[in-house]
Parts: C-alpha cells; sequence; structure tokens
C-alpha cells in the first residue's frame, strides 16, 4: 500500500519540473535554490521541533542563494565575453 502514496508524490513532481522549462537562468537558479532550501530547511526544521518554520527559513535563504549565484554567473559570462571581444580586437590589428 505505501507503494501507491508515492505514486501521486510522483506525479506533483513530475508536472512542477515540466513547468520549469519557459523560465530563464536567473528564475531556474533562484527556484533550485528554493527548493532546495525548503527541503534542508524542513529536515533540519523536523529535527530541531518546527518542520514548517525550518521549511520557511529554508526557502527565504535558498532562494537568496540561488539568486546570489546567479548574479555571480552572470558577472562571469560577461567578464568572459568582454575579454573575448578585446582579444578578437587586438588580434585583427
Amino acid at each position: 500500500m505505501r507503494g501507491f502514496q508515492l505514486v501521486p508524490l510522483a506525479l506533483v513532481g513530475a508536472i512542477g519540473l515540466a513547468g520549469c522549462a519557459g523560465l530563464s537562468p536567473t528564475e531556474q537558479r533562484t527556484l533550485t535554490g528554493t527548493v532546495g532550501g525548503t527541503a534542508g530547511g524542513a529536515v533540519i526544521g523536523a529535527i530541531a521541533g518546527n518542520a514548517g518554520l525550518g521549511a520557511l527559513i529554508g526557502a527565504g535563504v535558498g532562494a537568496a542563494g540561488g539568486f546570489l549565484y546567479d548574479q555571480s554567473k552572470q558577472s562571469q559570462e560577461r567578464a568572459f565575453q568582454q575579454g573575448y571581444q578585446q582579444g578578437r580586437t587586438t588580434r585583427s590589428r
């Protein structure tokens, strides 16, 4: 009987992931951080005695972490593109 309880959970997870297809990289990284933070926060909160509060705090921390990670990746990409363009300009001379 326990296996039947996992089927709806798997379906919800699959539908949730299918909705991520049209997201920008910033949205994807922020969402990934939020989901991971929520899960981690819920586990830590359950150990501490309040899974809901832990999940809420974890979601906030995860969203912020995912967003900051995205900003770092965008900065790296801009620096790479700038260096690439400078290299092309120097080589053409």
